[in-house]
């Protein structure tokens, strides 16, 4: 038995020095270092290399699937399964098949992202518009490239753009795709890097290279004229704003407000909305709807459903009887996602890098990108007819003796020996002579020589014209207008979104959702509230209030009013019943100063309740003028919780009174005489702080110190101390209670 042959042993290379003695060391380093030489490339690569359209109008996922598709023949082809294409975009994306087709589908005419798909599909490809309505799997689904991709690759193969070979180098792809049309404005694209986003919304076909053309022949044209604003897939409204549309064209950033397309159903009082927004779905707005409505904040809708069929989308909002469908409208544009905002942030590669730029400057970017691909183009062209031109001219020396060249190469004993033969004998190159010699014997004819012969004039006057367009910017912007032109007339589109106004939004009026109920509200002279129903104030004896205190106010009122609390420091405090609990006539119940957060010392001297702030304020002050200031001057925008300034306090205030209309007033002072005078009397002051007007002429150390209204029945009673003219001294009221009895 033979021995087995010992294989050679592997020469094991010695571990350096330097290894051993750093093994185990642990090196310290600032975290900002380590961010700098591992994240920021990480960074750099996301935004690069995936989340960011380059000015062709494609991330990398994107044009590696529609390339892929072109090398496919699907361009003119028939359609093929959607898994085909997934598996061959693996050779130069290499990333799982489910992350490829995803990004498929949304390139596709069925899912109606994009205002141009470059996919024709077939089958169940999703919808942008819905959450919840998933695309098939790849092996149900059918697809091909859109017409329109015949404007991307047309040049591809004439030296227009970059090629690179693919992540294993076994093919090459193309950096870029020499798109004949600003597709980076036309579709739509979103995309998410680290630190940074993109955002760029499309716009109208036509519209785009319109507005190419004029910038091209007008560097200084307005964009305004030719680019009405963007234009979404999904259609809608979008609010008409010059000045944010110029915003948005000039630095890249702005927002823009859309709002949804509806109609009104009389036969079954529905309103239907059949486009949306392009930044919410047909799930959010549904569920937002429900919500409002178990809130109570959208009692006029009583069903909402989802109708979307095979017609497209469809939103069913079912009303109520006698419910104004424009009303609920407005309110559902408030409340919804029904009207939303769209965020233009158009960051875009530019040589490598990520840049914010406006349309002026996206346009402008491409118009410089397509004039170097129509160069290059031209160049390639140019290249071949000066081949073929230099060939022919070969040719047209054999012309002269056709003869001599069959006996040149008849002559000739080695084959290698012909071309040199040729070379030496008409006084052509190599080139030539190697054209001349490769033509069939069958060729060797005086037609066929000046049939060839005959392009010479042609390729000279192309050469000349080729010539004259890659050595000028003019020409080269000329033939890309008139492509642009082409364009237009093959794949233009009317606009889907249309506009609306500022004065097309109505403001819905606010609604109380506060319920409403009877209460009766009392404040006791120490500042105590309380809040109490008729049901508990039936069963109550007595309230409780504390040793020494009284209840000095007893109001009906309901639990949406609001209150007024004037205080000792000349301030108005404003909150509303609502805002109270309510109680017993047994509990102490809220102090007001803690409630609303007086300063210190700080206490209540008037209570009013109001709904519409109608009616006056009478403050009376004990130097015996009394102002009058409407209640609706303490009336606020803003629901301000606290009104400085509320009265005037250079003299003290012996009280205040509320009065809903004019009254008759009974004032009194310490020195036992009244007044009684019509409230009508006294002008209102618009200045909340004004010192008032005389109303009781004083003597001594005599002050007002009190005031009260009296009713019609009471003045005649009291009609001896009515004065006519104010100031009044007054008469001395000799039946009248003792004044230091009556409640300030």
């Amino acid at each position: 038995m033979a021995k087995k042959k010992q294989e050679p042993k592997k020469k094991v290379q010695p571990i350096p020095d330097a290894y051993i003695a750093g093994a185990g060391t642990v090196v310290e380093e600032k975290i900002t270092d380590t961010l700098e030489k591992n994240y920021m490339p990480y960074a750099m690569s996301v935004i690069v290399s995936r989340a960011f359209p380059e000015i062709d109008g494609f991330k990398p996922s994107h044009r590696k699937i529609l390339y892929t598709m072109y090398k496919m023949g699907l361009l003119s082809g028939a359609r093929t399964k959607s898994a085909n294409i997934v598996g061959q975009t693996m050779k130069l994306n290499p990333h799982g098949d489910q992350a490829i087709y995803e990004t498929m589908v949304r390139l596709a005419r069925g899912n109606e992202t994009l205002l141009h798909p470059y996919i024709d599909s077939k089958g169940n490809f999703g919808k942008a518009y819905s959450r919840d309505m998933s695309c098939a799997a790849p092996r149900y689904t059918e697809a091909k490239l859109a017409p329109i991709c015949e404007e991307l690759f047309n040049d591809i193969d004439k030296d227009t753009v970059d090629f690179v070979p693919n992540y294993d180098n076994e093919m090459m792809e193309p950096t870029l795709l020499p798109a004949a049309f600003p597709t980076i404005l036309v579709n739509s694209n979103v995309g998410i890097g680290v630190s940074m986003a993109s955002s760029v919304c499309s716009f109208n076909l036509e519209e785009i290279c319109e507005t190419t053309i004029a910038l091209m022949k007008n560097p200084n044209a307005n964009a305004i004229d030719t680019l009405k604003g963007p234009d979404f897939a999904g259609g809608g409204l979008m609010l008409y704003d010059e000045d944010t549309l110029n915003e948005i064209y000039r630095t890249g950033r702005g927002s823009i407000k859309l709002r949804a397309r509806y109609e009104y159903d009389k036969k079954s009082n529905s309103i239907i909305v059949n486009q949306i927004p392009a930044t919410t779905t047909v799930e959010a707005i549904i569920e937002k709807i429900i919500s409002l409505v178990k809130a109570g904040k959208l009692r006029e809708v009583s069903y909402v459903r989802d109708d979307t069929d095979l017609d497209g989308l469809t939103i069913t909002i079912d009303l109520k009887k006698g419910t104004d469908p424009e009303k609920v409208m407005q309110k559902l544009f408030k409340l919804t996602p029904l009207q939303d905002s769209y965020s233009c942030n158009f960051n875009i590669l530019v040589h490598g890098y990520p840049k914010v730029m406006g349309v002026y400057e996206i346009l402008n970017e491409w118009i410089s990108f397509r004039i170097e691909c129509v160069r290059r183009r031209t160049n390639f062209d140019l290249n071949k007819k000066r081949e073929r031109l230099h060939l022919l001219e070969g040719l047209e020396k054999i012309l002269l003796d056709i003869d001599k060249a069959v006996k040149i190469v008849r002559e000739t004993e080695e084959e290698a020996d012909v071309v040199p033969n040729l070379m030496i004998g008409f006084g052509i190159d190599e080139i030539q002579a190697e054209y001349v010699a490769e033509i069939k014997l069958r060729h060797l004819n005086r037609e066929y020589i000046l049939k060839r012969t005959k392009d010479i004039e042609n390729l000279n006057a192309d050469i000349e014209k080729l010539e004259q367009i890659a050595g000028s910017d003019r020409k080269i912007k000329s033939v890309i207008a008139g492509e642009l032109k082409d364009i237009i007339k093959k794949y233009a589109q009317p606009r889907r979104t249309g506009f609306f106004t500022a004065d097309d939004i109505i403001e819905p009026d606010e609604e109380d959702e506060t319920p409403d109920f009877s209460c009766s509200i009392f404040l006791s002279a120490s500042g105590y509230f309380k809040k109490i129903l008729p049901n508990s104030l039936r069963m109550a004896s007595e309230q409780k209030v504390k040793e020494g205190d009284f209840i000095s106010q007893k109001i009906e009122v309901t639990n949406r009013s609001e209150l007024l609390f004037f205080t000792t420091f000349g301030n108005c405090y404003k909150t509303k019943v609502s805002n109270f609990t309510e109680t017993k006539a047994s509990a102490m119940g809220d102090y007001i100063p803690a409630k609303l957060n007086f300063d210190d010392g700080e206490n209540v001297v008037y209570m009013v309740n109001t709904i519409d702030y109608s009616g006056y304020m009478l403050f009376v002050f004990e130097n015996g003028k009394i102002a009058k200031v409407p209640l609706e001057a303490y009336a606020t925008k803003q629901n301000r919780k606290r009104l400085t300034g509320a009265f005037s306090l250079k003299n003290p205030l012996a009280c205040a009174i509320f009065i809903s209309e004019n009254s008759d007033i009974l004032v009194r002072s310490s020195s036992n005489r009244a007044v009684l005078f019509d409230s009508a009397l006294l002008l209102p002051k618009a200045t909340k702080s004004t010192i008032g007007v005389s109303v009781m002429t004083l003597k001594g150390k005599a002050k007002v110190v009190g005031a009260t209204i009296i009713s019609a029945e009471e003045a005649l009673n009291l009609k001896r101390y009515r004065s006519k003219n104010l100031p009044s001294a007054g008469s001395p009221a000799k039946d009248l209670p003792d004044p230091q009895q009556i409640s300030l």
